[in-house]
């Protein structure tokens, strides 16, 4: 398969604040929250979803198709982009703003609060999808990631209109899109992604049943946190895959773009749904293990010595076949 990522491009500032955000909320104050968190840790990260998938397809031996937009302080970006098997020559390079900004504050118990500068990324509706696979030949299927959301429209509706498959994955952008604008994003979608609290959230906003849902989608991928994953296609029976046991847990920023990088990796490599949802989670302990969503290193010997503990022998005869 020949998959295309759409999505943002980001530069992640990841702090950690050794207290609990909780502790700090006067309840009946919250109309007029006034806080600054003394932080004791600053990481300067690349991120970004869009980027975050590509670069796991990457490790995986996968050869993504990024497409998004960025600034021209990209430059050092795109290089290690492509030094780890990211194809990035789909990527539009505004002249005017800077590649957009994700600043986050971590707490003790692993809530966040996090803020988003968009910068280019609001430039990547002028990117046409056709152009991109007239580039690369032909794509099999394109995810449509959290983005500008103008742009996310317009991938989608192209998608459907030239016949190309794509997969809806909202995440962070479901929070300012209205039930018009999710039903328009997820009908005819090949794949659904979402954590359960978008599922419900998508649910609420476009007042859709969840069978309702499977009756617009082919396939229904539900991350549970600790809990793995789900995956639901209307009249048959639920897979759902457990997570990998965690050797530490060091920053969950970017475990559901790596979840997402294994499964689309699976898929092109045509391992069927629950191999794929398995190195999705394998995939997503490793970041959850790292600060940062790109710091982590995928060695094949260490990687399919955790997969098998995981996942037994037969789903890692396999998968291994497909690692580089």
């Amino acid at each position: 398969m020949r998959i295309a990522v759409c999505g943002s491009i980001a530069n992640d500032h990841l702090m950690t604040f050794p207290g609990r955000f909780s502790d700090q909320l006067v309840a009946d104050q919250l109309h007029t929250v006034s806080l600054s968190f003394l932080v004791d840790r600053l990481d300067i990260r690349r991120g970004g979803v869009g980027a975050n998938i590509a670069f796991g397809m990457g490790q995986l031996g996968v050869r993504p198709v990024l497409v998004g937009a960025a600034g021209e302080d990209f430059e050092e970006y795109r290089a290690w982009l492509e030094r780890h098997g990211v194809d990035t020559e789909s990527v539009h390079i505004s002249e005017v703003a800077h590649t957009a900004r994700f600043v986050c504050t971590t707490d003790a118990d692993n809530n966040q609060i996090g803020s988003f500068y968009t910068g280019a990324m609001s430039e990547a509706r002028n990117i046409e999808i056709q152009h991109v696979a007239d580039r690369v030949g032909r794509l099999d299927l394109v995810l449509i990631g959290a983005d500008d959301p103008e742009g996310m429209m317009r991938h989608t509706e192209e998608c459907r209109t030239r016949g190309i498959p794509f997969a809806a994955d909202y995440s962070q952008q479901i929070a300012r899109m209205d039930g018009e604008g999710i039903r328009n994003l997820t009908d005819g979608a090949t794949y659904l992604f979402s954590n359960e609290y978008e599922k419900e959230l998508i649910e609420a906003k476009t007042g859709w049943s969840d069978e309702e849902v499977l009756q617009r989608v082919g396939t229904r991928v539900t991350t549970l946190g600790k809990k793995g994953a789900r995956i639901d296609r209307a009249g048959q029976e639920p897979i759902v895959v457990g997570v990998a046991e965690e050797k530490q847990k060091a920053d969950p920023t970017g475990v559901g773009d790596a979840f997402r990088a294994g499964f689309l990796s699976g898929l092109a490599w045509g391992v069927g749904l629950e191999r794929a949802a398995q190195v999705g989670c394998m995939l997503a302990t490793l970041v959850v293990e790292t600060v940062g969503t790109q710091e982590y290193e995928l060695k094949r010997v260490h990687f399919m010595e955790r997969f098998t503990k995981a996942y037994g022998h037969d789903a890692a005869t396999e998968v291994q076949a497909h690692l580089p």
